[in-house]
């Protein structure tokens, strides 16, 4: 019976991915380790998954979205996103109304209590990002700024 933590053999007919070389692996790593770290804190204090809170800071910063354009922006499933909304609306953090009188487009935006959310955990994202950011001087900060920005143009 073949060892489960012994790397398969790589042979001619096998090239096996490297993944702790592999951009897109290292980038989710990341970004799941950081998200990870500052949602330990709001998911305690309200109960609220990364989907729900990604979901209300891309409200804050554009008031008055479909849940489609809130899935574009933030490049999640539409399904995901929904559910998300759905949770949002229900817990009374995200107000949802229709668009004029088209009725199968909704418009979406924070109520008080979801701005109060936003704006206590907003400063712990913040600071979150400032304590991964110091491992890097500012030269390699502006890098770092510069080549996801390029990474991400469309």
């Amino acid at each position: 019976m073949p060892n489960p933590r012994k790397p398969a053999p790589a042979g001619a007919e096998h090239a096996p991915l490297q993944l702790e070389h592999f951009l897109p692996y290292k980038l989710s790593i990341l970004s799941n380790t950081v998200s990870q770290a500052i949602a330990d804190d709001y998911q305690r204090r309200y109960d609220l998954s990364v989907t729900e809170w990604r979901v209300m800071a891309v409200l804050a910063r554009f008031d008055g979205l479909s849940a489609r354009e809130v899935a574009e922006r933030t490049a999640m499933d539409k399904v995901a996103v929904s559910r998300a909304l759905a949770r949002l609306v229900e817990a009374g953090r995200v107000h949802r109304e229709t668009h004029g009188n088209d009725k199968r487009r909704s418009v979406l935006s924070l109520t008080e209590a979801g701005w109060a959310i936003h704006d206590d955990v907003a400063p712990m994202a913040r600071a979150r990002e400032r304590e991964v950011l110091a491992k890097l001087d500012a030269q390699e900060q502006e890098w770092l700024n510069r080549i996801l920005d390029k990474l991400l143009a469309h």
